[in-house]
Formats: structure tokens, C-alpha cells, sequence
């Protein structure tokens, strides 16, 4: 293990008998969708309604603030992973940047939230399926899933791909049209509908554009924050691009418009379609009281087959991420070798495998002990996106330096006003945070506690095989040594 960081030698991809390392099996397609898609998690169609509820209109501010956190910690990661694209991302940033401890502890707790979040959508996604076709139980629904998608990463990395590139032209197209019809009706042009609450006197008529105070801004964001996880996805993907500099980079510069339109735009059209008090935003979800409220039929289905797209996205993309983690840990030797193995057409099996198995014990948890085992992985994992945030700032603030001194020319994306807005992003992740910590309300400080409790215990496992690590290299000297003078 190595204490400082370089940019000169690229990564190695492992060869051996099976395989010759990840290949470039993603199209620019591919890396395009994966990007728009990225952002537009499930999260923003079922969690919605309960920021809503909570901070009125002012939840428009809420996720203006998350998405320009989530805009300047991506520019940082754009910055880093055009400079050195490889399938571990900000994990492989932290480690040249911060040493193999970071780079090992945030790799790990990605992972690690990966897997709950396969759990988490499969029996979304069952639930949706089982409604429809309620022949098959809801586990069963939840195996098929995993199965199916499983197979399609197990295929090659082309597939995941084709199958991510539908899955998020889907939730494009689908919110695209919200936004747009929803827009007309708000401004009283769209023809053939009955909506006489739409209007933008929504945003200040019902208590004032901030019915709850300025305090509930920060609430809502702590309930949105976690629903932008996920846009880091193209900068592990574009290892496995035909141009990954080109992809990165694209997928960087155009974050900005991506969180304006599908975040802000349709959050803007809900509000503005109906009350914010309105109780249908709060039993039938946001989404589906705006669909309702414009006369649409089957508004509820219409969200359902939507929403299970999102999952089925978020399902596919989080095993193609949580197997690409561990295949970068592997690699690294933050894991066993065998993660890091690939079959002939570029696929880590083993970190496929091993990902899914994970998934499919914390799906069992779900059903057999929702309550205890499966709600303590859930809150333990839920303040990762943070970590991980936070860990892209002080990874920049080092590799900026690194990369200036040794390969100026790859700074093909800057960071802007660099440090200050570096060390103002990190500022704001540290805030939100230590707010969550007064949350009692909507169990932050338990997510906090958990996330932090779990993050410990990845540190010790991580310096405690820094120290073994750096005792076997000293012992090694000192044999070599005293051989040397026999």
C-alpha cells in the first residue's frame, strides 16, 4: 500500500485464464441514456408526495439546493474521472487521493448500499407486479426480478446497457410528457381538460410560498437529498465505454439541465397543479393526484407502469454498480482477488454473483424481519450518499493539485471558483448532516447514528489491514536485509 497518490500509471485491468479485465462494451447510447436516466430515481415519484406535504411550494428550494450540491460534487468527480476513468470511480479517486483507508471505506459502504437498495426495489417492484398478476406471490415476483436482470449483467456489459437504455428512455419520455402537459394546463392552454385548481396562484395562495416557515426547507431536504443518488453512475460506466474521457465529460456538463428539467421542472408542474395541502398528493402520491386532476384515465396504472420502470432501472443499474465496486475493490486488494476476474466478454461473474447473493438475503430480511434486521440495514446505509459526497470533495481538493503537478493536460474538466466552492460543498454536506441529527421526526438521527456506527467499523477493518499491511512490508525489508548481509 502506497501513501502517495499518482496519476501516471494507468489502472490495470486483471488478465488470466477466464478473461482480459472489463472491455469497452458500452456504446455512447448507452453512456447518454444511463446519464439522463441516472438522475430520475424511483425515489422521485414515490418520495415527492411527503416533501410536499411538509414544506408546501418552498420544496422547489429544497431540491434547488440538493441539485446544486449534487451539480458542483459531480463537477468534482467530472473533474477526476476524466483525468482517470476507471470502473472504481471516486472509490479509486479517494484511494490515490486520501490513501487506501478511504479509498477502501467509501468503496465498501457503496457497495454495502447497493445491495440494500436491491432489496429495497425488488419488493417495490413485486408489489406493483403481484397487484397486477396476483397469481404469483409477492416473493415470487421479487425472485423473478432479481433473476431476470441478474442474467442480463451475467450476459455482457452491452446488455446491461440495451436493457438500462429503454428502462431510462422510458422514465425520460414519461416525466418529459408530464412536464410538458402538465405545463399547458398550468398556464390554461391545453385543450380538452377540466383543471379549474391549476393555476400558479398554487404556489402562494394556500399559507404563502412557505405555508410551514423557512425552516422546513431544510426538512425537505433531508427527505429529497437521498432521491439524487445515483447520478455518480456514468463515471463508473465509462470505463467500460468506447470514449471514456468523452463520456465523462458529457455526462458532467450536462447534469445542470438534467436536475433542472426532470427535478425541478415536474416538482414545479405538481405544485403548481394542485393545492399543496391537497390531500389527494398525500393518498394517492404526487404524481398521481396531477395526472388525476387533469381528467387522465387510469392515472394511477399509468404512474405504476412508470414507477416499476424506475425500479426496474434502479435494480439493474444498482448490481452492474455494485459489481463494478467490488471487481475496483478486488483489484485494488480491498477484496478478494476472485472480484476481479472476468469471463471472456468482460464480466466479473464472482462480483455479479457475490453482489446478488447479498441482495437476495437482505430481500429475505425484508420479508421475515422488516421491523428489526432489515429496517437496521436500511438506516444504516441511508446517510452513504452523503459520505460519498463528501468524500468527492476532499478527494478533489487533493487531485487537483496531483494532476497540475503530473499531467496538467488532463484537466479537460475543471471545478469551478476551485477551491472555494470545493470547500463550500463539503460545508453543506457537514451541515445537512449535523442537521439530520435534530431530526427525530423523520428518523434522521437514527439514519445518521446507524450510517456513522456502520462507517466506523469499515474504518477499523480498513486501518487495521493498513497497519498488517505496513507490518508485513517492514518485516519483509527486514528479512531481505538480514539476508542480504549472510
Amino acid at each position: 500500500m502506497t501513501s502517495q497518490p499518482t496519476l501516471t500509471k494507468p489502472e490495470e485491468e486483471p488478465a488470466g485464464p477466464s478473461g482480459s479485465g472489463l472491455q469497452a462494451g458500452l456504446k455512447n447510447r448507452h453512456l447518454s441514456m444511463i446519464a439522463i436516466g441516472g438522475v430520475i430515481g424511483a425515489g422521485l415519484f414515490v418520495g415527492s408526495s411527503t416533501g410536499i406535504a411538509t414544506a408546501g411550494p418552498g420544496i422547489l428550494l429544497s431540491y434547488a439546493l440538493v441539485g446544486t450540491l449534487v451539480v458542483l460534487v459531480m463537477r468534482m468527480l467530472g473533474e477526476m474521472s476524466a483525468a482517470n476513468p476507471t470502473s472504481g470511480s471516486f472509490s479509486a479517486h479517494a484511494d490515490r487521493a486520501l490513501g487506501p483507508w478511504a479509498g477502501f471505506s467509501i468503496g465498501w459502504l457503496y457497495w454495502f448500499f447497493w445491495v440494500v437498495v436491491l432489496a429495497v426495489e425488488a419488493t417495490a417492484g413485486a408489489k406493483i407486479l403481484e397487484g397486477w398478476i396476483p397469481a404469483v406471490p409477492q416473493w415470487g415476483w421479487a425472485l423473478i426480478v432479481m433473476v431476470v436482470l441478474t442474467a442480463t449483467n451475467l450476459a455482457s456489459v452491452g446488455s446491461y446497457g440495451e436493457f438500462e437504455f429503454w428502462f431510462a428512455g422510458i422514465k425520460v419520455v414519461a416525466i418529459a410528457a408530464f412536464i410538458v402537459v402538465g405545463g399547458l394546463a398550468v398556464f390554461g392552454v391545453l385543450p380538452g381538460v377540466d383543471s379549474e385548481q391549476a393555476g400558479l396562484g398554487n404556489l402562494t395562495e394556500h399559507g404563502g410560498f412557505l405555508p410551514n416557515g423557512a425552516g422546513a426547507i431544510l426538512t425537505g431536504v433531508l427527505l429529497v437529498v437521498f432521491s439524487f443518488m445515483g447520478s455518480e453512475i456514468p463515471t463508473l460506466a465509462a470505463g467500460e465505454s468506447e470514449d471514456p474521457q468523452r463520456a465523462v465529460t458529457k455526462a458532467t456538463n450536462s447534469i445542470i439541465w438534467r436536475i433542472a428539467v426532470f427535478y425541478l421542472g415536474s416538482i414545479f408542474v405538481v405544485v403548481a397543479l394542485l393545492p399543496w395541502d391537497s390531500q389527494s398528493i398525500v393518498d394517492e402520491g404526487s404524481y398521481v393526484a396531477a395526472l388525476d386532476s387533469l381528467g387522465i384515465a387510469n392515472a394511477g396504472q399509468i404512474m405504476n407502469f412508470i414507477v416499476l420502470t424506475s425500479v426496474l432501472s434502479c435494480l439493474n443499474s444498482g448490481l452492474y454498480t455494485a459489481s463494478r465496486m467490488a471487481f475496483s475493490l478486488g483489484e485494488r486488494g480491498d477484496a478478494p482477488r476472485a472480484f476481479a476476474r472476468t469471463t471472456r466478454r468482460g464480466v466479473p461473474r464472482t462480483a455479479i454473483l457475490v453482489s446478488v447473493v447479498f441482495g437476495f438475503v437482505a430481500v429475505f430480511f425484508n420479508y421475515e424481519f422488516p421491523d428489526s434486521v432489515f429496517l437496521f440495514l436500511v438506516n444504516s446505509s441511508g446517510a452513504v450518499a452523503l459520505f460519498v459526497w463528501l468524500v468527492i470533495c476532499f478527494s478533489q481538493l487533493r487531485l487537483r493539485r496531483i494532476i497540475q503537478a503530473e499531467a496538467p493536460e488532463k484537466l479537460v474538466v475543471r471545478m469551478w471558483l476551485f477551491p472555494y466552492l470545493t470547500w463550500a460543498a463539503a460545508a453543506l454536506i457537514v451541515f445537512v448532516l449535523g442537521y439530520m441529527l435534530t431530526d427525530t421526526e423523520h428518523d434522521g438521527r437514527t439514519t445518521v447514528l446507524l450510517s456513522l456506527l456502520v462507517a466506523a467499523l469499515v474504518l477499523v477493518v480498513a486501518f487495521v489491514r493498513q497497519r498488517l499491511g505496513a507490518g508485513q512490508v517492514r518485516r519483509r525489508g527486514t528479512a531481505e536485509a538480514v539476508a542480504e548481509k549472510d
